[in-house]
């Protein structure tokens, strides 16, 4: 898998009335890998995101997956947002097999692959509860189980967690760290919360707002075997204070 942005802006608006919200952006991700879009509000993130799933066009320079233009919506992405999106009237199975369905798999395949994974997401005894008896963390699950059914070559993170309260929000990071590691996922991850960018991903792309444009890539090389551990150590607090830093005087040149 390999996805490439380049140069990539994006403007709303026509004339002296448009607006340009992503400037120039360029990045490159393979399989396997997982790497965070970390930035406050106005740097675009959810534009960019949107983007790369098809839902929108770029105004210049290309988005590519496998050599592939994108120019449109597609099931070699898979797509969780913040809000988690499940139909209400459908079970977490068939939340799950929703998408399979739309592609046309057969029933057998379409069972089979729902019952993987509702497993992989720890929710098999779950697969007949509506969203409304499920909480918040599950739903999500649930919503990642969902995209990833539609086996994906990668998988895309709008703001996840953003909806949870932090005890579920850190819990579900530790879910996701952990499938990640477990299946070689490859994942793209957008969010604000520094903590979380740094805990989950490999690399860290810094974006500054209006518009939104990468001013720092950075590598984590801290050890993650275990995250709560690893919230505490004073490597981890160094690098956060570093970014927190990096943010606050982004933010300050607009004020």
């Amino acid at each position: 898998m390999n996805l490439v942005l380049d140069a990539v802006c994006k403007r709303f608006g026509d004339g002296k009335q448009a607006q340009l919200v992503l400037d120039r952006i360029s990045l490159a991700m393979h399989t396997g890998q997982f790497l965070a879009l970390l930035g406050s509000s106005g740097s675009g993130k959810s534009t960019l995101m949107r983007l790369v799933a098809g839902l929108e066009q770029p105004s210049s320079g290309s988005i590519s997956l496998d050599g592939q233009p994108i120019r449109g919506p597609g099931s070699d992405r898979g797509m969780v947002f913040q809000k988690y999106s499940l139909y209400p009237w459908l079970t977490a199975a068939q939340n799950v097999a929703f998408g399979m369905e739309l592609q046309g798999l057969e029933r057998a395949e379409i069972r089979e692959r729902t019952g993987f994974y509702l497993e992989v997401v720890g929710l098999a005894e779950s697969a007949r509860r509506l969203p409304r008896e499920l909480s918040g963390g599950m739903q999500q699950r649930v919503a990642i189980a969902r995209a990833l059914a539609a086996d994906p070559r990668v998988l895309l993170l709008d703001e996840p967690f953003g909806a949870l309260d932090l005890q579920i929000r850190e819990s579900m990071q530790e879910f996701l760290f952990g499938l990640w590691r477990r299946t070689g996922l490859s994942v793209l991850l957008i969010t604000h919360d520094i903590d979380e960018a740094l805990l989950l991903a490999q690399q860290v792309h810094i974006l500054a707002p209006r518009p939104g444009r990468i001013v720092e890539s950075l590598t984590v090389e801290l050890n993650k075997d275990n995250l709560q551990d690893l919230r505490l150590s004073p490597a981890f607090q160094s690098l956060r204070h570093r970014v927190a830093d990096t943010l606050r005087q982004l933010d300050g040149e607009l004020a």
